[in-house]
């Protein structure tokens, strides 16, 4: 199902299509990006992994409840600088993943992304809960979750890039979203609606 152009105060966030491809190579093909994502990323990156990957995270959005944005810079041209993906199956272990490119780290604006398509995922397809992930070495992925209603609720071992290593369990129920309402940037967000 293809996800819905959703703005935010920076940031534009709209579908992802193969004309990405020359942007997500030129940011995703680095190790302090993947060495925090599953371990059946390709690594050394090659050079057409972003046109694969595409291909293939493309016929997932057509065929399944997997709703994928890229994030956009309003201050840029049209041009990727990270990715935020929710699948929604039923069977689904892990609903989220995203990636955002490490020049723009540091920033808030992967919070702001998640603000808005978490938003989204709870009030307009009505999802209850959503089972997020991330190794328990990423603190930035950690802080994101707790500032976005998330509550730990296991510690288990899980296969990365890097090997591997302990991850958090988060789940993230649509009740204690709606509660993090005085979040700045969800304020800032529903202001722009």
């Amino acid at each position: 199902m293809p996800a819905f152009n959703l703005e935010t105060p920076r940031l534009l966030l709209r579908p992802v299509s193969l004309e990405d491809s020359p942007a997500i190579q030129e940011h995703f093909a680095n190790w302090n990006i993947v060495k925090y994502i599953g371990s059946n990323v390709p690594w050394p990156y090659p050079a057409d992994g972003a046109e694969r990957y595409l291909e293939e995270i493309l016929r997932q959005v057509d065929q399944s409840e997997t709703y994928l944005w890229g994030l956009v810079l309003k201050a840029m041209e049209d041009k990727v600088v990270g990715v935020i993906e929710y699948r929604l199956d039923v069977d689904e272990d892990d609903n989220r993943g995203f990636w955002l490119a490490e020049p723009y780290w540091g920033r808030g604006l992967m919070t702001e992304a998640v603000v808005a398509t978490q938003d989204f995922v709870f009030n307009e397809l009505n999802i209850e809960r959503l089972i997020v992930k991330n190794a328990e070495s990423n603190e930035g992925s950690r802080k994101i979750k707790s500032r976005c209603g998330a509550k730990m609720i296991d510690r288990v071992l899980g296969k990365y890039l890097s090997g591997d290593v302990w991850e958090e369990v988060w789940e993230i129920r649509r009740e204690n979203w709606l509660l993090v309402g005085d979040h700045p940037a969800l304020s800032r967000y529903r202001a722009l609606r």
